[in-house]
């Protein structure tokens, strides 16, 4: 999803009726549980989401969106996602 259909997207929604949407599903257990070595890999380097999205040279969205798996990192964005989940004493060096 683009930016400019994300913006659509966001415009056009009626939040009351998907929080209560969101409610009924989880007391029907339902709902999905989202791990992303991501998220692990963030929170291991110490950084919040506006230093490690500005590391990465992307927007807080942005990587929120890769966190929840809502949208795929490109492919030279999925190589430092690598180094940083591999080690991500790098990252708190970078902020530095």
């Amino acid at each position: 999803m683009t930016d400019a259909e994300l913006e659509a997207f966001e415009a056009g929604r009626d939040l009351h009726a998907d929080l209560l949407e969101s409610i009924r599903q989880m007391k029907a257990g339902q709902g999905t549980v989202v791990h992303s070595p991501l998220i692990a890999a963030r929170t291991a380097s110490g950084l919040s989401q506006s230093q490690f999205a500005m590391l990465m040279g992307v927007s807080v969205r942005t990587l929120q969106d890769w966190e929840q798996g809502r949208r795929k990192p490109s492919g030279a964005a999925q190589t430092l996602i690598r180094v940083a989940v591999a080690h991500p004493e790098v990252l708190r060096e970078l902020v530095q």
